[in-house]
């Protein structure tokens, strides 16, 4: 190997591995992101239901505050005075529940009686009011029922206590010692309830978070292990996969030559002495004869053409010495000699990959072989473009057409060369089709990555 041949194989090989480690970076950039995505989605979907929680055990707290400061603070102290109006009786209560019931989180007391009338609050301008209980006071008040529930402080009943912003009324069944059952009310703030699912969310959270986060941070390198070794065994797979098309291309070349050199010289020779002998003058030759043995050396002759056309199809070109375009040229000649109008269109006409241009050439030939043996068409072309990292190839004909759907799935069909060349193509990480239905000619279509 040349100093030159080196540099250029070192350089190949430290592009390759460059885009190696991009690829994988990529990949691996794709995983960290989408797990990245799904902590956030866990995060927030954590926050909603820690927040719920904490609402619904602030709430159980608040009904469980209500129950404790109603019947052992406030219903202690209840006299039969209050339902009369005793200006002494709603003292007594008001006493204990400034001192005993109302705190940072509740806020308003009210006790009523079974009609909707205000016996007590602590804001003194609700007293005596009237108004309308609803289903659930009364149901509360009958049946014992503790009740839970936001204030709509748009109701007339709770427009001194608009000021508080949201809140929480729990009202409570309790009994004067005459028996007579009111309804206690107390109202709490909501804010309080929100801040104990926040004080819930921020318990769980470095925990829940913390936890998704390490997990993401130990996979990072298993990922990025992972996509290394999948990224080496499709470089392996792409290796094997130009070793097998050198090694056919090798064994093409063989079998050609092998044909070249012996059969067709054989048959050539035997094709000269019949001709020979069928052309002596001599009587040792009967006319009738001399014509079958002439009739024969012709049929040897068709042979021998029929095999060098074999050669040609088989005998891969060497890219290195013949430019693509002159090879499809060749490739097209059966087809003009056929009387098929022929149009081949190489955009710049430039050079491609060894690997990549083989593909093309086989595309072509595969193409065109089948438009000669199956499609009675009155023309075919070529066209070869590169866009965006392939090399793109259409073999277009006029013929009678098929269904591609089922003669690429069976090999009964006369186009088993198609299907292998999609393996081909396939494999080399590109893309083929064959467009085509009755009557409508067919496009045979190959992208191949440069």
């Amino acid at each position: 190997m040349f100093e030159g041949d080196a540099v250029v194989e070192d350089v190949a090989t430290t592009r390759s591995r460059f885009a190696d480690r991009r690829v994988v970076a990529i990949q691996v950039g794709q995983f960290a992101l989408a797990g990245a995505v799904a902590l956030v989605i866990v995060g927030l979907a954590t926050a909603v239901a820690s927040r719920r929680i904490g609402e619904r055990e602030a709430i159980t707290d608040a009904r469980s505050s209500a129950v404790v400061k109603a019947q052992t603070v406030v219903e202690p102290v209840l006299t039969d005075g209050l339902v009369a109006g005793s200006a002494a009786a709603r003292a007594s209560v008001d006493a204990v529940v400034r001192r005993e019931v109302l705190d940072e989180s509740l806020v308003r007391v009210k006790i009523w009686d079974r009609t909707g009338k205000v016996l007590y609050s602590d804001e003194p301008r609700s007293i005596g009011q009237q108004y309308q209980l609803g289903a659930d006071e009364l149901r509360s008040i009958d049946s014992g029922v503790i009740e839970a529930d936001l204030s709509d402080l748009t109701k007339p009943e709770n427009k001194y206590e608009r000021r508080y912003g949201k809140l929480l009324e729990v009202y409570l069944p309790i009994r004067t010692p005459g028996g007579k059952a009111l309804l206690f009310e107390a109202y709490y703030r909501y804010a309080l309830v929100q801040q104990n699912g926040s004080r819930l969310w921020r318990s769980f959270a470095p925990i829940s978070l913390g936890a998704l986060l390490m997990l993401e941070l130990v996979q990072i390198p298993i990922a990025w292990s992972l996509a290394r070794r999948l990224r080496l065994r499709l470089r392996e797979r792409e290796l094997l996969l130009r070793r097998a098309l050198e090694a056919s291309d090798l064994e093409r070349r063989q079998i050609a030559s092998d044909l070249h050199d012996g059969a067709v010289q054989d048959l050539a020779g035997v094709a000269y002495s019949l001709s020979a002998t069928a052309r002596r003058r001599d009587a040792a030759v009967p006319p009738d004869d001399a014509r079958i043995i002439e009739d024969s050396a012709e049929t040897i002759r068709h042979s021998i053409r029929s095999l060098r056309s074999l050669i040609v199809d088989i005998y891969p070109p060497d890219f290195g010495e013949v430019s693509l375009e002159s090879a499809i040229a060749d490739v097209l000649a059966p087809a003009s000699e056929h009387g098929l109008r022929i149009d081949l269109d190489i955009e710049e006409n430039e050079r491609y990959p060894d690997s990549t241009a083989r593909l093309l050439y086989r595309t072509a030939q595969e193409g065109v072989r089948n438009v000669l043996a199956h499609a009675e068409a009155g023309s075919v072309s070529v066209h070869v473009a590169r866009r965006d990292g392939v090399a793109i190839i259409e073999v277009v004909d006029d013929g009678r057409g098929f269904d591609p759907g089922q003669a690429m799935t069976t090999t009964a069909s006369g186009h088993l060369g198609l299907v292998a060349l999609r393996g081909l193509v396939t494999d080399a990480g590109g893309r083929f089709s064959v467009r085509s239905s009755p009557g409508s000619g067919t496009t045979v279509h190959a992208e191949v990555p440069l």
